[in-house]
């Protein structure tokens, strides 16, 4: 049997939700091949230093790449749209052709049976986060041969709105925190008594940046007891534009002002890797947001949240914006220094268990790690379709 893990992203933060899986199987003794694929040098870098000299030795490893005629397109194309993403699959089938499964954390690789006819690869998704945005529990859902997801909450949207049989769903929890294990709490802004993550997301029908990114850090400028760590998704500052197929919207993320650029208050990081590793979310005393998922990784430890709505979206009761229910909401920047002053308060009496609550929900973690259960669970699938039971079972590290 020969399972593959694919990383096609512009960006890293997807390997860390299913390299730890591809460990893990290797751990266990899985005794079929394991091979893990990147699409880009960066992808490439960030599997290797994950996953050590288990990559390329234990584990193989395999970098795809486009065609002439593929790179001419995404030359032309690329500012603006993923074409080597997309471009990728075509130039490939040879390689995904050779795969009994395949394991990605993104949607797009259904191309692989929509447009190629590729239906006997079994394609297991992990997804990556664990997000409220409707986008996440489309029809696509429904299009995978397996699931995994990390709780309750997304099993159950999964049913409920992409249509995914209750069968081909693993609650498996959250294979990222695994990498974790050995993580140390950085103190950046050593000035500043509290330190604030803000997080916005890169969609312009939800994201605080593009109305008022400015003005929050203004907010900050004349407020030395906060430092501010602007750490967005990384997808924001990916491109010249910023464009979203969940709700077709445009626009620019546009330019960081020299003035925010220095002080012993603020960090700005646009996209290394600390942005996608928690790192900040570890970090941080206070988390500043919207629409971003990483809000759920930084209720691994409570603290207190904020939320910008600058859309003045009805969100109340609306299960794409469960997240707003972990701390206070505001629709405007001059409303942050006085959330600020009552944000440890208010999460102390009221929105700590809250939080609590909603951690259960989005993540079901276990005695046994997750990348250990994620394994077992794609081990128990592939055998399934050979109409054989498993002849291993996996245990952790």
């Amino acid at each position: 049997m020969r399972i593959g893990f694919l990383f096609n992203h512009d960006q890293i933060h997807q390997v860390a939700h299913s390299l730890p899986i591809a460990l893990a199987l290797e751990r266990g003794g899985f005794s079929g091949d394991i091979v893990v694929a990147t699409t880009t040098p960066a992808l490439a870098a960030e599997v290797r230093r994950i996953g050590g000299e288990t990559i390329g030795t234990r584990i193989e490893h395999v970098e795809l790449a486009t065609s002439g005629f593929s790179r001419g397109l995404d030359a032309v194309l690329g500012k603006l749209l993923p074409a080597q993403k997309l471009l990728i699959y075509k130039d490939n089938l040879d390689f995904f052709r050779a795969l009994d499964v395949l394991v990605v954390a993104e949607k797009t690789s259904l191309l692989l049976k929509t447009r190629y006819g590729l239906k006997d690869l079994a394609i297991v998704h992990t997804r990556h986060g664990a997000g409220d945005r409707a986008i996440g529990f489309n029809k696509a859902s429904a299009g995978f041969d397996h699931v995994l997801c990390s709780g309750p909450k997304i099993r159950d949207r999964l049913i409920r709105e992409a249509g995914v049989a209750p069968d081909a769903i693993s609650v498996v929890g959250y294979p990222k925190f695994d990498l974790l294990r050995d993580a140390k709490r950085h103190r950046f802004l050593p000035t500043a008594e509290k330190v604030v993550l803000y997080n916005p997301h890169p969609s312009p029908h939800l994201s605080s940046w593009y109305r008022h990114g400015r003005q929050v850090f203004d907010s900050f400028l004349d407020n030395p007891r906060y430092g501010i760590i602007f750490a967005p998704h990384v997808m924001l500052f990916q491109r010249n534009f910023v464009v979203t197929i969940d709700k077709l919207t445009v626009d620019s993320a546009g330019a960081i002002p020299q003035r925010y650029l220095r002080g012993d208050n603020v960090k700005i990081d646009l996209g290394s890797r600390a942005s996608t590793d928690m790192t900040y979310t570890l970090a941080a005393d206070i988390y500043l947001g919207d629409a971003s998922s990483q809000v759920y990784e930084f209720l691994l430890q409570p603290r207190p949240c904020i939320f910008l709505n600058s859309h003045r979206h009805d969100w109340m009761g609306d299960p794409n914006f469960r997240h707003w229910e972990a701390g206070e909401v505001i629709v405007s920047p001059d409303q942050i220094p006085a959330a600020l002053a009552r944000a440890e308060d208010l999460h102390e009496t009221h929105y700590r268990a809250v939080q609590e609550e909603m951690f259960a929900e989005s993540f079901h973690i276990t005695g046994t790690p997750s990348d250990v259960r994620a394994a077992e669970a794609i081990v128990e699938f592939a055998h399934g379709r050979k109409k054989a039971r498993p002849h291993l079972r996996l245990v952790g590290a």
